[in-house]
Protein backbone atom coordinates (compact mmCIF):
# COMPACT_ATOMS: atom_id res chain seq x y z
CA UNK A 1 0.00 0.00 0.00
CA UNK A 2 1.22 3.44 -0.72
CA UNK A 3 2.91 4.81 2.21
CA UNK A 4 0.99 8.65 1.80
CA UNK A 5 -2.80 7.00 1.65
CA UNK A 6 -1.86 4.45 4.82
CA UNK A 7 -0.99 7.08 6.99
CA UNK A 8 -4.02 8.84 5.99
CA UNK A 9 -6.73 5.46 6.71
CA UNK A 10 -4.51 5.30 9.88
CA UNK A 11 -5.23 8.75 10.93
CA UNK A 12 -9.21 8.73 9.82
CA UNK A 13 -9.60 5.27 11.29
CA UNK A 14 -7.59 6.49 14.36
CA UNK A 15 -9.49 9.79 14.89
CA UNK A 16 -12.31 7.56 14.49
CA UNK A 17 -11.74 5.08 17.00
CA UNK A 18 -10.91 7.70 19.03
CA UNK A 19 -13.77 9.75 19.20
CA UNK A 20 -16.40 6.67 19.17
CA UNK A 21 -14.20 4.77 22.36
CA UNK A 22 -14.12 8.59 24.06
CA UNK A 23 -18.37 8.03 24.01
CA UNK A 24 -18.72 4.86 25.04
CA UNK A 25 -16.00 5.08 27.69
CA UNK A 26 -18.13 8.47 28.71
CA UNK A 27 -21.08 6.68 28.53
CA UNK A 28 -19.96 3.78 30.00
CA UNK A 29 -18.76 5.55 33.24
CA UNK A 30 -21.90 8.14 33.44
CA UNK A 31 -23.93 5.34 33.66
CA UNK A 32 -21.81 2.76 36.25
CA UNK A 33 -22.14 6.90 38.37
CA UNK A 34 -25.74 7.70 37.69
CA UNK A 35 -26.17 3.65 38.91
CA UNK A 36 -24.34 3.85 42.13
CA UNK A 37 -25.58 7.21 43.07
CA UNK A 38 -29.46 6.61 42.81
CA UNK A 39 -31.37 7.10 46.43
CA UNK A 40 -34.42 5.87 47.90
CA UNK A 41 -37.37 7.97 45.99
CA UNK A 42 -40.51 9.47 47.46
CA UNK A 43 -43.10 7.21 47.99
CA UNK A 44 -45.24 8.73 45.18
CA UNK A 45 -42.42 7.45 42.82
CA UNK A 46 -42.01 4.27 44.40
CA UNK A 47 -45.76 3.80 43.45
CA UNK A 48 -44.92 4.25 40.03
CA UNK A 49 -42.62 1.19 40.13
CA UNK A 50 -39.25 3.83 40.23
CA UNK A 51 -36.93 1.97 42.13
CA UNK A 52 -34.17 5.13 42.56
CA UNK A 53 -33.68 8.99 41.57
CA UNK A 54 -31.35 11.91 42.01
CA UNK A 55 -30.96 15.39 40.94
CA UNK A 56 -27.82 17.22 39.26
CA UNK A 57 -26.98 20.17 37.69
CA UNK A 58 -25.31 20.70 34.35
CA UNK A 59 -24.65 22.87 32.02
CA UNK A 60 -26.86 25.55 33.88
CA UNK A 61 -29.64 23.57 34.37
CA UNK A 62 -31.18 21.15 37.11
CA UNK A 63 -31.82 17.43 36.18
CA UNK A 64 -33.77 14.95 37.70
CA UNK A 65 -33.46 11.46 36.35
CA UNK A 66 -35.21 7.83 37.79
CA UNK A 67 -34.79 4.03 37.26
CA UNK A 68 -37.72 1.94 37.10
CA UNK A 69 -37.48 -1.35 38.89
CA UNK A 70 -37.55 -3.39 36.08
CA UNK A 71 -39.77 -1.31 33.27
CA UNK A 72 -42.28 1.50 33.33
CA UNK A 73 -45.96 0.75 32.66
CA UNK A 74 -45.36 2.05 28.68
CA UNK A 75 -42.47 2.66 26.55
CA UNK A 76 -42.33 5.72 25.58
CA UNK A 77 -42.37 6.90 22.40
CA UNK A 78 -38.43 8.31 21.96
CA UNK A 79 -36.33 5.32 24.07
CA UNK A 80 -32.61 6.35 23.62
CA UNK A 81 -30.36 3.41 23.28
CA UNK A 82 -26.34 2.88 23.77
CA UNK A 83 -25.38 0.49 21.47
CA UNK A 84 -23.39 1.93 18.64
CA UNK A 85 -20.80 3.46 21.06
CA UNK A 86 -19.60 0.56 21.67
CA UNK A 87 -19.99 -1.39 17.86
CA UNK A 88 -18.46 2.11 16.28
CA UNK A 89 -15.34 1.81 18.91
CA UNK A 90 -15.19 -2.17 17.90
CA UNK A 91 -15.24 -1.34 14.14
CA UNK A 92 -12.84 1.38 13.86
CA UNK A 93 -10.48 -0.40 16.38
CA UNK A 94 -11.00 -3.65 13.91
CA UNK A 95 -10.03 -1.83 10.80
CA UNK A 96 -6.96 0.34 12.71
CA UNK A 97 -5.84 -3.32 13.77
CA UNK A 98 -6.17 -4.95 10.54
CA UNK A 99 -4.69 -1.72 8.90
CA UNK A 100 -1.70 -1.87 11.16
CA UNK A 101 -0.71 -5.39 12.17
CA UNK A 102 -2.34 -6.94 9.63
CA UNK A 103 -1.60 -5.31 6.51
CA UNK A 104 1.48 -3.77 7.99
CA UNK A 105 2.47 -7.88 9.40
CA UNK A 106 5.78 -7.59 8.09
CA UNK A 107 6.35 -4.29 9.99
CA UNK A 108 4.51 -4.10 12.99
CA UNK A 109 3.48 -7.74 13.88
CA UNK A 110 6.54 -10.32 12.89
CA UNK A 111 9.40 -9.81 14.87
CA UNK A 112 11.78 -12.43 13.45
CA UNK A 113 13.75 -12.34 16.90
CA UNK A 114 10.64 -13.77 18.32
CA UNK A 115 9.00 -15.94 15.89
CA UNK A 116 9.80 -16.30 11.83
CA UNK A 117 6.18 -16.67 10.60
CA UNK A 118 4.96 -15.59 7.38
CA UNK A 119 1.79 -13.23 6.96
CA UNK A 120 -0.80 -15.64 6.77
CA UNK A 121 0.61 -17.30 10.00
CA UNK A 122 0.45 -14.06 11.89
CA UNK A 123 -2.90 -12.78 10.62
CA UNK A 124 -3.95 -16.58 12.03
CA UNK A 125 -3.02 -16.28 14.87
CA UNK A 126 -3.89 -12.62 16.11
CA UNK A 127 -7.50 -13.73 14.31
CA UNK A 128 -7.42 -16.85 16.34
CA UNK A 129 -5.90 -15.60 19.42
CA UNK A 130 -9.65 -13.44 19.72
CA UNK A 131 -11.44 -15.91 18.82
CA UNK A 132 -10.04 -18.19 21.94
CA UNK A 133 -10.19 -15.40 23.97
CA UNK A 134 -13.29 -14.36 23.43
CA UNK A 135 -15.17 -17.45 23.17
CA UNK A 136 -13.70 -18.65 26.47
CA UNK A 137 -15.59 -15.68 27.86
CA UNK A 138 -18.72 -16.35 26.50
CA UNK A 139 -18.47 -19.99 27.31
CA UNK A 140 -17.52 -18.77 31.33
CA UNK A 141 -19.75 -16.15 31.43
CA UNK A 142 -22.77 -18.36 30.55
CA UNK A 143 -22.06 -21.05 32.93
CA UNK A 144 -23.12 -20.58 36.45
CA UNK A 145 -19.51 -19.06 37.66
CA UNK A 146 -21.45 -15.85 36.59
CA UNK A 147 -22.66 -16.26 40.63
CA UNK A 148 -19.37 -16.70 41.91
CA UNK A 149 -17.53 -13.24 40.92
CA UNK A 150 -14.13 -13.90 42.44
CA UNK A 151 -13.96 -17.42 41.30
CA UNK A 152 -14.57 -16.13 37.10
CA UNK A 153 -12.12 -13.21 37.98
CA UNK A 154 -10.09 -15.56 38.66
CA UNK A 155 -10.19 -18.11 36.07
CA UNK A 156 -10.12 -14.90 33.33
CA UNK A 157 -6.55 -13.17 35.20
CA UNK A 158 -5.06 -17.28 34.16
CA UNK A 159 -6.33 -16.73 30.60
CA UNK A 160 -5.32 -13.36 30.06
CA UNK A 161 -2.12 -14.34 31.74
CA UNK A 162 -1.78 -17.36 29.20
CA UNK A 163 -2.67 -15.40 26.38
CA UNK A 164 -0.11 -12.61 27.24
CA UNK A 165 2.52 -15.22 27.35
CA UNK A 166 1.27 -17.19 24.50
CA UNK A 167 1.48 -14.01 22.29
CA UNK A 168 4.92 -12.31 23.66
CA UNK A 169 6.47 -16.05 21.99
CA UNK A 170 4.78 -15.74 18.39
CA UNK A 171 4.36 -11.39 17.95
CA UNK A 172 6.23 -8.60 18.28
CA UNK A 173 5.98 -7.01 21.30
CA UNK A 174 3.63 -4.14 20.98
CA UNK A 175 1.43 -6.44 18.72
CA UNK A 176 0.96 -8.92 21.87
CA UNK A 177 -0.15 -5.71 23.64
CA UNK A 178 -2.40 -4.89 20.81
CA UNK A 179 -3.63 -8.31 20.49
CA UNK A 180 -4.47 -8.33 24.18
CA UNK A 181 -6.20 -4.97 24.03
CA UNK A 182 -8.50 -6.23 21.04
CA UNK A 183 -8.99 -9.81 22.96
CA UNK A 184 -10.23 -7.61 26.03
CA UNK A 185 -11.85 -5.14 23.36
CA UNK A 186 -14.17 -7.35 21.67
CA UNK A 187 -15.14 -9.19 24.94
CA UNK A 188 -16.23 -5.36 26.02
CA UNK A 189 -18.26 -4.94 22.54
CA UNK A 190 -19.47 -8.58 23.02
CA UNK A 191 -21.34 -7.88 26.23
CA UNK A 192 -22.82 -5.30 24.78
CA UNK A 193 -24.16 -7.16 21.95
CA UNK A 194 -24.41 -10.58 23.15
CA UNK A 195 -25.72 -9.79 26.98
CA UNK A 196 -26.67 -5.42 27.29
CA UNK A 197 -28.60 -5.05 24.24
CA UNK A 198 -30.45 -8.41 24.14
CA UNK A 199 -31.52 -8.20 27.76
CA UNK A 200 -32.78 -4.55 27.20
CA UNK A 201 -34.57 -5.78 24.14
CA UNK A 202 -36.69 -8.76 26.17
CA UNK A 203 -37.56 -5.85 28.93
CA UNK A 204 -38.86 -3.65 25.91
CA UNK A 205 -40.62 -6.61 24.51
CA UNK A 206 -42.60 -7.72 27.49
CA UNK A 207 -43.46 -4.06 28.31
CA UNK A 208 -45.31 -3.41 24.92
CA UNK A 209 -46.85 -7.17 25.33
CA UNK A 210 -48.10 -6.22 28.73
CA UNK A 211 -46.10 -8.64 30.29
CA UNK A 212 -43.99 -8.75 33.56
CA UNK A 213 -40.27 -8.71 32.76
CA UNK A 214 -38.21 -11.00 33.25
CA UNK A 215 -35.56 -10.27 35.82
CA UNK A 216 -33.20 -12.14 34.87
CA UNK A 217 -32.26 -10.48 31.49
CA UNK A 218 -31.65 -7.21 33.92
CA UNK A 219 -29.30 -8.85 35.81
CA UNK A 220 -27.76 -10.39 33.37
CA UNK A 221 -27.45 -7.32 31.49
CA UNK A 222 -25.63 -5.70 34.87
CA UNK A 223 -23.39 -8.22 35.38
CA UNK A 224 -22.17 -8.26 31.57
CA UNK A 225 -21.73 -4.15 32.17
CA UNK A 226 -19.78 -4.37 35.84
CA UNK A 227 -16.91 -6.76 33.80
CA UNK A 228 -17.17 -3.43 31.45
CA UNK A 229 -16.34 -1.29 33.80
CA UNK A 230 -13.47 -3.26 35.31
CA UNK A 231 -11.49 -3.60 32.04
CA UNK A 232 -12.00 -0.30 30.69
CA UNK A 233 -8.70 1.47 32.45
CA UNK A 234 -6.38 -1.49 30.94
CA UNK A 235 -7.79 -1.37 27.87
CA UNK A 236 -7.02 2.47 27.65
CA UNK A 237 -3.50 1.33 28.94
CA UNK A 238 -3.06 -0.88 26.44
CA UNK A 239 -4.26 1.63 23.78
CA UNK A 240 -1.23 4.06 24.40
CA UNK A 241 1.26 1.39 25.73
CA UNK A 242 2.84 1.52 22.13
CA UNK A 243 4.62 4.91 23.18
CA UNK A 244 6.17 3.26 26.21
CA UNK A 245 8.48 0.33 25.21
CA UNK A 246 9.20 0.84 29.00
CA UNK A 247 6.86 -2.25 29.48
CA UNK A 248 6.55 -4.02 26.34
CA UNK A 249 9.87 -4.17 25.64
CA UNK A 250 10.72 -5.29 28.89
CA UNK A 251 12.19 -8.90 28.99
CA UNK A 252 8.79 -9.95 31.15
CA UNK A 253 5.95 -8.19 29.21
CA UNK A 254 3.47 -10.24 29.40
CA UNK A 255 4.06 -10.34 33.48
CA UNK A 256 4.25 -6.40 33.15
CA UNK A 257 1.08 -6.19 31.15
CA UNK A 258 -0.85 -8.43 33.77
CA UNK A 259 -0.01 -6.47 36.41
CA UNK A 260 -0.64 -3.04 34.93
CA UNK A 261 -4.28 -4.38 34.16
CA UNK A 262 -4.54 -5.69 37.75
CA UNK A 263 -3.22 -2.02 38.55
CA UNK A 264 -5.85 -0.48 36.59
CA UNK A 265 -8.36 -2.72 37.36
CA UNK A 266 -8.18 -1.68 41.49
CA UNK A 267 -7.79 1.79 40.68
CA UNK A 268 -11.53 1.69 38.70
CA UNK A 269 -12.56 -0.41 42.18
CA UNK A 270 -11.67 2.51 44.15
CA UNK A 271 -14.06 4.91 42.10
CA UNK A 272 -17.12 2.19 41.79
CA UNK A 273 -16.57 1.78 45.51
CA UNK A 274 -16.17 5.87 46.37
CA UNK A 275 -20.00 5.89 43.78
CA UNK A 276 -21.22 4.22 46.87
CA UNK A 277 -20.00 6.27 49.20
CA UNK A 278 -17.44 3.66 50.52
CA UNK A 279 -14.17 5.34 51.45
CA UNK A 280 -11.61 2.36 50.75
CA UNK A 281 -8.23 5.12 50.21
CA UNK A 282 -5.94 2.16 50.75
CA UNK A 283 -7.32 0.26 47.29
CA UNK A 284 -5.58 3.77 45.63
CA UNK A 285 -2.94 3.48 47.60
CA UNK A 286 -2.00 0.12 47.22
CA UNK A 287 -2.31 0.79 43.51
CA UNK A 288 -0.17 3.84 43.56
CA UNK A 289 2.61 1.54 45.55
CA UNK A 290 1.97 -1.31 43.03
CA UNK A 291 2.65 1.07 40.47
CA UNK A 292 5.86 2.82 41.86
CA UNK A 293 6.96 -0.97 42.71
CA UNK A 294 6.57 -1.87 39.05
CA UNK A 295 8.59 1.36 37.62
CA UNK A 296 11.19 0.19 40.34
CA UNK A 297 11.30 -3.36 39.33
CA UNK A 298 11.57 -3.32 35.73
CA UNK A 299 14.08 -0.10 35.53
CA UNK A 300 16.86 0.08 33.25
CA UNK A 301 19.90 -1.46 35.02
CA UNK A 302 22.56 1.53 35.59
CA UNK A 303 25.17 1.66 33.26
CA UNK A 304 28.73 -0.28 34.76
CA UNK A 305 32.19 0.60 33.10
CA UNK A 306 34.61 -1.14 33.19
CA UNK A 307 38.48 -0.26 33.86
CA UNK A 308 39.38 -0.14 30.24
CA UNK A 309 36.01 1.59 29.63
CA UNK A 310 36.45 4.17 32.02
CA UNK A 311 39.08 5.42 29.90
CA UNK A 312 38.24 4.94 26.20
CA UNK A 313 36.75 8.32 24.61
CA UNK A 314 34.21 7.89 22.60
CA UNK A 315 34.20 10.47 19.60
CA UNK A 316 31.63 12.16 18.54
CA UNK A 317 32.47 10.84 15.04
CA UNK A 318 31.76 7.23 16.30
CA UNK A 319 28.25 7.82 17.14
CA UNK A 320 27.39 10.39 14.11
CA UNK A 321 28.80 6.80 11.78
CA UNK A 322 26.37 4.88 14.30
CA UNK A 323 23.49 7.27 14.16
CA UNK A 324 23.74 7.45 10.07
CA UNK A 325 24.04 3.40 9.42
CA UNK A 326 21.20 2.46 12.00
CA UNK A 327 18.81 5.37 12.50
CA UNK A 328 18.75 7.95 9.53
CA UNK A 329 17.06 5.67 7.30
CA UNK A 330 13.95 6.90 9.07
CA UNK A 331 14.91 9.63 11.20
CA UNK A 332 16.40 12.41 8.67
CA UNK A 333 14.80 15.18 7.04
CA UNK A 334 14.53 12.55 3.70
CA UNK A 335 13.91 9.46 5.28
CA UNK A 336 15.08 6.28 2.75
CA UNK A 337 13.01 3.98 4.22
CA UNK A 338 10.41 2.28 2.79
CA UNK A 339 7.61 2.77 4.96
CA UNK A 340 8.38 5.92 7.35
CA UNK A 341 8.29 8.39 4.45
CA UNK A 342 8.34 11.33 7.47
CA UNK A 343 10.75 10.84 10.08
CA UNK A 344 8.53 9.49 12.96
CA UNK A 345 7.63 12.22 15.68
CA UNK A 346 9.28 14.65 13.81
CA UNK A 347 12.47 13.12 15.09
CA UNK A 348 15.63 13.88 12.59
CA UNK A 349 19.42 13.12 13.18
CA UNK A 350 20.85 15.54 10.49
CA UNK A 351 23.98 16.82 12.34
CA UNK A 352 25.46 16.17 15.65
CA UNK A 353 23.54 19.35 17.46
CA UNK A 354 20.59 17.10 16.87
CA UNK A 355 22.15 13.89 18.24
CA UNK A 356 23.01 16.14 21.18
CA UNK A 357 19.10 17.43 21.11
CA UNK A 358 17.41 14.08 21.30
CA UNK A 359 19.99 12.54 23.70
CA UNK A 360 17.48 11.60 26.13
CA UNK A 361 15.39 9.72 23.82
CA UNK A 362 18.22 7.90 22.04
CA UNK A 363 18.85 6.63 25.42
CA UNK A 364 15.21 5.81 26.49
CA UNK A 365 14.57 3.92 23.55
CA UNK A 366 18.06 2.85 21.76
CA UNK A 367 20.20 2.09 25.10
CA UNK A 368 17.20 1.39 27.60
CA UNK A 369 13.95 -0.27 26.27
CA UNK A 370 16.24 -1.46 22.73
CA UNK A 371 13.13 -0.46 20.89
CA UNK A 372 14.65 1.80 18.46
CA UNK A 373 15.49 1.27 16.09
CA UNK A 374 12.03 0.37 15.10
CA UNK A 375 12.27 -4.18 14.88
CA UNK A 376 15.80 -3.52 14.97
CA UNK A 377 15.73 -3.57 11.13
CA UNK A 378 19.27 -2.12 10.70
CA UNK A 379 20.38 -4.73 12.89
CA UNK A 380 22.17 -2.28 15.52
CA UNK A 381 24.71 -4.24 17.51
CA UNK A 382 24.69 -4.68 21.55
CA UNK A 383 28.26 -3.46 21.14
CA UNK A 384 27.01 -0.25 19.31
CA UNK A 385 24.55 0.41 21.73
CA UNK A 386 26.79 -0.06 24.18
CA UNK A 387 29.15 2.90 22.74
CA UNK A 388 25.80 5.07 22.82
CA UNK A 389 25.55 4.23 26.26
CA UNK A 390 29.02 5.05 27.03
CA UNK A 391 29.06 8.49 24.90
CA UNK A 392 25.86 9.35 26.62
CA UNK A 393 27.42 8.70 30.13
CA UNK A 394 30.37 11.01 29.18
CA UNK A 395 28.16 14.16 27.61
CA UNK A 396 26.25 14.10 30.86
CA UNK A 397 29.62 14.18 32.97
Amino acid sequence: MDAYLNEWLNLIIRFAHLITGIAWVGASFYFVWLDNHLETPPQEKADKGIKGDLWAIHGGGFYEVAKYQLAPPQIPANLHWFKWEAYTTWITGFLLLSLMFYVGADTYLIDKNVADLSQFQAIAYGVGSIIVGVGCYEILVRTKLKDHGLILGLILLILITALSYGLTQVFSARGAYMHIGAIIGTMMAGNVFFGIIPAQKALVAAVEKGEAPDASYGLNAKLRSTHNTYTTLPIIFIMISNHYPITYNHEYNWLVLVAIILITAAIRQYFVLRHFGKQKPMILVGAIAALIALAYAIAPQKLTLTEAEKSQKITNTQVQTIIEQRCSACHSSSPSDAVFKVAPAGVMFNSLDDIKRWAPRIKARSVDASDMPFMNKTQMTKQERRILALWLTQLNS
